[in-house]
C-alpha cells in the first residue's frame, strides 16, 4: 500500500491521480497506524513552508514521518514536500524544517534568460533535467531519455550536498531538482503533472524495495 501524508496539501489529489493511472490504490492518510503499515510514503506539497510546517505540527505528524524515513521504507517528497525535508528555507525564517537532509532552500533571484528577458518568478513550466552523476543515475530515472523534460512550480530552489544530488535543471542558477539518499527521495519538479516522464518516475518509486532498492 502507497500512502500520500495529508496535511492539506494542494497537489494530494493530482498525486493520486497518477497513482492511480499506474494501477495503484494509494491511501490518502495522517492517521499514524495506517502510515506505519504503508510499504511506500509520499509526502506532497504546494505552498508556503512556514505554513507546511505548522499545518505538519499540528497534526502531529513530524515524529511520524521520521520514524517512517528511519525505518527504511521508501519515501518521496514532491515539491514542498522536498522542501519541508531539509532544515530550514529563506521562505519563512526561524521556521525548522525538518531536517532529515542537509541543504539550504533559497528564493529564487531575479535574472535574464538566454534570451535577455526577465526570468519570471514563480519558476513555472517545463525544464531539462541532467544528471551529474550520468554513470550512476538515481533510481528514480532509470529508463529516462538523457535529458527528460518536468514540470517546475516553485520560487525557492535546492541547493543540497552534492553527494546526495540526483538531477538538476537552470533557471538563472543551478538548481538542484531531485535528490536521493537511502531510502529517501524528493523532486522540486511534480512528476504527477509531468506526462509521460513523470509517470516513469513515479513508476519507479512503485517498484522500489524496503530500503529504497
Amino acid at each position: 500500500m502507497i500512502a500520500i501524508i495529508d496535511y492539506d496539501a494542494g497537489n494530494i489529489r493530482s498525486v493520486e491521480k497518477a497513482l492511480l493511472a499506474l494501477g495503484q490504490t494509494p491511501v490518502i492518510t495522517r492517521d499514524p497506524a495506517v502510515l506505519f503499515a504503508a510499504e511506500k510514503v509520499i509526502l506532497p506539497g504546494v505552498g508556503a513552508f512556514g505554513d507546511a510546517m505548522g499545518r505538519i505540527r499540528e497534526y502531529g505528524l513530524e515524529e511520524v514521518i521520521v520514524r517512517i524515513v528511519d525505518s527504511g521504507v521508501p519515501f518521496l517528497g514532491i515539491c514542498l514536500g522536498l522542501q519541508l525535508l531539509f532544515e530550514s528555507s529563506q521562505e519563512s525564517p526561524g521556521v525548522p524544517g525538518l531536517g532529515i537532509l542537509k541543504g539550504k532552500i533559497l528564493r529564487i533571484p531575479e535574472g535574464t534568460n538566454a534570451e535577455g528577458a526577465p526570468l519570471k518568478i514563480p519558476h513555472i513550466g517545463w525544464n531539462s533535467l541532467h544528471f551529474p552523476q550520468e554513470k550512476k543515475r538515481g533510481r528514480l530515472f532509470e529508463g529516462l531519455p538523457a535529458e527528460p523534460y518536468v514540470y517546475f512550480v516553485h520560487s525557492y530552489y535546492l541547493k543540497a550536498e552534492e553527494d546526495i544530488v540526483a538531477a538538476r535543471t537552470y533557471y538563472g542558477v543551478p538548481i538542484d531538482a531531485a535528490v536521493e539518499k537511502d531510502n529517501v527521495f524528493a523532486c522540486q519538479f511534480h512528476p504527477e503533472k509531468s506526462s509521460a516522464v513523470g509517470l516513469q518516475i513515479l513508476e519507479n518509486f512503485v517498484r522500489l524495495d524496503r530500503e529504497g532498492k
